[in-house]
């Protein structure tokens, strides 16, 4: 049987794994399955496709990290025996539909309309040859600096170096059949144009979208009217043509024989399209995963365009990858919204799970986002103090730079240090910047009303009567104490320890309102054990004296 816990160097059973209910482990599970008749194959190819149109953005990197980790899950289950690979895709041949606004010579660009980005100058200078491959090294380096293991390919590469000349005869050879899946979910006046290949004009060097005149399987050509009307026939090998991207995306899966792929809600509708275009093709569709779209505070889809959400720039402004790798773990498949409020959650979650992660069974342990976040090996990290309470420390004493948050937490935990406390020291700088950025511009203190002042009284007098180290437990007891004969804060649903009622979070709230100028704030008893009695009843009087208001 095996111990309630285990070290941190051990490896979960097989049949641990098998079992976990973690998403990642179910996706793998369907890897498993798809392979169940006929034997796993020589390596498991896991893909992320990417529109080089603009910079690597959040979406891109959550979209990496969660097929990183069904792909480690998927390596756990076989015990590593079935060799898999990660191939991150640039459409890169796609024609630029418009000059992006963020560089820095649109001019430059306006004559490059509809040509492949990989033959469009790069506004940013002469380091890499078209904006494409600048576009491309950006996700290389995005995806490296995270440590990610993966395959670049380029859809440039692919079709100009006969990679995909195969699967773009068979096309042809099964062109009716493709036009028959595609078809039907096209409107009536696009069906009279649609051809699933897209010529590079010999003349322009565009990508046309132009009805086809004649598809020459035996020859492996296509005829259409260029753009000055002059019928002209090119071979769709060589890069000469690229596929529409439905058809591409299909033609894909069974070119290289991807084993999985994920890919938002929006792609949804499209993925029955995609499979029965693979299949059309002779391949076998991929496992899919669909994950959820990312909406901004008011509940709408984050569009680049629109400038709404967050970048993962300003996510890491203030606060570690793994947080944000951790809000991506969680529930894939529910809408969430992203923006700046959820950011001071994410970080304790994540530092909460990693502290959880060596007091647990593998069955817990399999379905603690720190383990796939961390390929299976969580650093072993225990903070004295949560970023919650740091962001409230650095509110109440208005601190400016580390060294006023370093004096209360060495107070708090003495030995603890900026150097023997890295980690903790870097969420110290994370605080710093996201209060001075989200927290103090949106801070309004108010006055206390006549039941709130007596409370106020009240509290400061209890909290005279603690000894300076009290815990945040005995601070909480006591403030909980105060409010307990208080009507207001008076909860007839709970009961209190000594048989009375229990109390509301509304005195929570006043306190926080009062005394921080914020609605709402982690557990106060430990918020005053963290900043000090003392500080705590200074900053009482203050509010009482209308100081705080004045300072807000």
């Amino acid at each position: 049987m095996q111990s309630p816990t285990a070290p941190l160097g051990d490896r979960p059973s097989h049949e641990d794994a098998l079992a976990s209910n973690a998403w990642p482990f179910e996706e793998a599970r369907k890897l498993l399955k798809r392979y169940e008749a006929k034997g796993m194959p020589a390596e498991v190819l896991f893909e992320t496709g990417y529109g080089p149109s603009g910079l690597p953005h959040i979406g891109t990197f959550g979209e990496v990290a969660r097929t990183t980790m069904v792909r480690h899950a998927f390596e756990v289950l076989t015990e590593g025996k079935v060799a898999t690979r990660l191939l991150c895709f640039s459409d890169d041949m796609d024609g630029m539909r418009k000059v992006p606004d963020n560089v820095p010579d649109r001019a430059l660009l306006e004559p490059y309309l509809h040509k492949p980005l990989t033959v469009v100058p790069n506004p940013f200078g002469s380091e890499y040859e078209s904006f494409g491959d600048h576009n491309n090294a950006m996700l290389r380096r995005f995806l490296d600096t995270f440590g990610f293991d993966y395959d670049f390919a380029s859809a440039t590469d692919y079709y100009r170096s006969g990679r995909f000349d195969t699967i773009l005869k068979l096309v042809a050879e099964r062109y009716d059949a493709i036009m028959a899946i595609m078809l039907p979910t096209l409107g009536e006046e696009r069906r009279a144009t649609y051809s699933p290949f897209l010529p590079i004009s010999p003349k322009t060097g565009r990508v046309l979208y132009v009805p086809m005149k004649k598809v020459d399987a035996e020859a492996g050509t296509i005829t259409f009217d260029d753009e000055d009307g002059v019928e002209t026939t090119l071979p769709v090998t060589g890069g000469n043509v690229k596929l529409q991207w439905k058809p591409d995306f299909g033609a894909r899966w069974a070119a290289l024989g991807v084993d999985f792929e994920m890919f938002g809600k929006d792609h949804g509708p499209n993925m029955g399209v995609y499979d029965r275009i693979c299949e059309a093709l002779g391949g076998r569709a991929p496992e899919h995963f669909v994950y959820e779209l990312f909406l901004d505070e008011n509940g709408q889809k984050i569009s680049k365009s629109k400038g709404n959400g967050l970048t993962i720039d300003e996510w890491l402004t203030y606060a570690p990858t793994e947080s944000l790798a951790l809000y991506m773990f969680q529930r894939p498949r529910q809408a969430k919204k992203l923006y700046f409020d959820v950011i001071p959650r994410a970080v304790d979650e994540y530092y909460q799970f990693l502290a959880a992660y060596p007091r647990q069974a593998w069955k817990e342990r399999l379905g603690n986002p720190v383990w796939h976040i961390h390929s299976g090996n969580p650093p072993a990290i225990q903070l004295p103090v949560s970023f919650g309470l740091l962001l409230n420390l650095v509110s109440a004493s208005n601190a400016h730079e580390p060294g006023v948050l370093w004096g209360f937490i060495t107070r708090h935990a003495p030995g603890v240090t900026a150097t023997s406390d890295p980690e903790l020291d870097r969420l110290v700088g994370y605080a710093l910047r996201y209060y001075e950025d989200f927290v103090r511009p949106n801070k309004v203190f108010r006055l206390p009303d006549d039941v709130e002042r007596a409370a106020l009284e009240a509290l400061d007098a209890k909290l005279a009567t603690l000894a300076t180290d009290a815990d945040g437990e005995a601070i909480q007891n006591a403030v909980l104490d105060v409010a307990r004969p208080i009507e207001r804060y008076q909860d007839l649903k709970k009961t209190g320890p000594q048989g009375g009622p229990g109390v509301t979070g509304e005195w929570f709230q006043a306190l926080y309102q009062i005394l921080i100028g914020q609605q709402r704030g982690p557990r106060f008893g430990s918020f005053v054990a963290l900043y000090g009695i003392d500080e705590t009843r200074a900053l009482i009087r203050e509010a009482l004296e209308g100081r705080l208001i004045a300072q807000g």
